[in-house]
């Protein structure tokens, strides 16, 4: 279980993170949930799809194609110019406490391997001001947490319009080789065309015509990641 605690500037003044990526830190994971956010730099790396859940859908970015593979991570490091806000935030969340029960608070899990390490960066100033490193997470949180809130209407604004339609994606590597992703849904890019006026017109003054364009355009990263998978292949 993770130990997690409220961030200050007091108990944790001398407290360091080290800014390390690796599986051993989360990143070995074939998807990721990523937010509206972030839409606009995911879109020209991975491929959005989505999940649905009991209860709401979820925007996830297409990392690899076997169980655990990032096809985008070598070793310590990313290779795509977007790392997603959830695998940047590192050992940090935002939880509810304090002396309003509704009041957003930094949190940060003492447990993780990479907290108070030799070589870590430290958080707070010595005159206990934030640090660049925790004002760029703390940035990083906010974005998570407003794209937490802007997913749900959006979401279910592009599902009323019968924009997210199941689908079964086929992958071929080569003649013999083949994946077939299932289990997630697409944005239609089709469904998204042949909507009339008055329903761009309303997407639009919400907000949300701009990433629905973005997610449907990012399905052409699919051929990257299969070419990803074909170099890892060609390496073994």
């Amino acid at each position: 279980m993770p130990n997690r605690v409220v961030l200050n500037n007091v108990d944790h003044r001398d407290l360091t993170v080290a800014l390390q990526h690796g599986g051993a830190f989360g990143d070995a994971v074939n998807q990721v949930t990523v937010f509206p956010t972030e839409f606009e730099a995911a879109q020209r790396e991975f491929p959005i799809l989505f999940r649905r859940g009991a209860d709401e859908l979820e925007a996830v970015a297409l990392l690899g194609l076997d169980r655990d593979e990032n096809l985008f991570l070598e070793g310590d490091r990313w290779t795509s110019r977007h790392i997603p806000l959830l695998q940047q935030r590192g050992p940090f969340s935002i939880g509810m406490g304090g002396d309003l029960q509704d009041e957003p608070l930094l949190h940060i899990d003492l447990d993780d391997p990479r907290v108070d390490v030799p070589g870590g960066t430290l958080l707070f100033l010595p005159q206990g001001g934030n640090g660049p490193y925790l004002e760029h997470v703390s940035q990083l949180l906010r974005l998570i947490h407003g794209g937490v809130d802007a997913a749900r209407s959006m979401y279910a604004a592009f599902d009323a319009l019968g924009l997210i339609e199941p689908i079964a994606l086929e992958l071929m590597l080569d003649e013999e080789a083949r994946y077939a992703i299932t289990g997630h849904e697409v944005l239609a890019r089709e469904r998204l065309a042949s909507l009339g006026g008055v329903e761009l017109e309303t997407l639009n003054q919400e907000g949300f015509l701009a990433p629905a364009f973005l997610i449907a355009a990012s399905l052409g990263n699919v051929g990257q990641l299969i070419d990803r998978k074909n170099a890892r292949r060609r390496a073994l």
